[in-house]
């Protein structure tokens, strides 16, 4: 078995949120300019700040971008933990990829149609599989 399996999902996700980063800022600057927004002249401030200017549909790249940057990062440091561990492959890795795969579908949702409870009913699935990933890993780490 290959303990460093889980890492094959890792990579896809990282990668999945520079994608997601491109396509926010492929948006976003056109969007910025049609509002004559100049961004050299702002000065502090968030990206949250552009939800009253830009229009919905540019915001949801973004908003979907952060929250790549949440819950994924336990999805991160789990699945590292697992891979040094010896336990990243077989069923963890199956879990990890059905968790990827649901992010993404997450993220598809979100900067497209953008309909809460289907986004909400994917993203709960993938905090199950996240959970069991955790659950996994306590249970090797701690209970072993």
């Amino acid at each position: 078995m290959d303990t460093n399996a889980i890492l094959g999902p890792v990579a896809t996700l990282a990668l999945w949120s520079m994608i997601m980063w491109v396509w926010m800022y492929a948006t976003r600057i056109p969007a910025m300019q049609r509002a004559k927004i100049d961004a050299a002249k702002m000065v502090g401030g968030t990206g949250k700040g552009l939800d009253e200017v830009l229009p919905p549909e540019v915001q949801w790249k973004a908003h979907n971008y952060n929250h790549l940057m949440e819950q994924p990062t336990v999805f991160y440091a789990v699945a590292i933990a697992l891979a040094v561990g010896g336990m990243g492959g077989g069923l963890n890795a199956q879990i990890a990829w059905a968790y990827v795969v649901l992010r993404i579908v997450h993220s598809l949702i979100q900067v497209t149609v953008n309909r809460v409870m289907w986004r909400f009913a994917v993203f709960a699935l993938a905090s199950l599989a996240l959970f069991a990933l955790c659950l996994h890993a306590f249970m090797g780490f701690v209970l072993h």
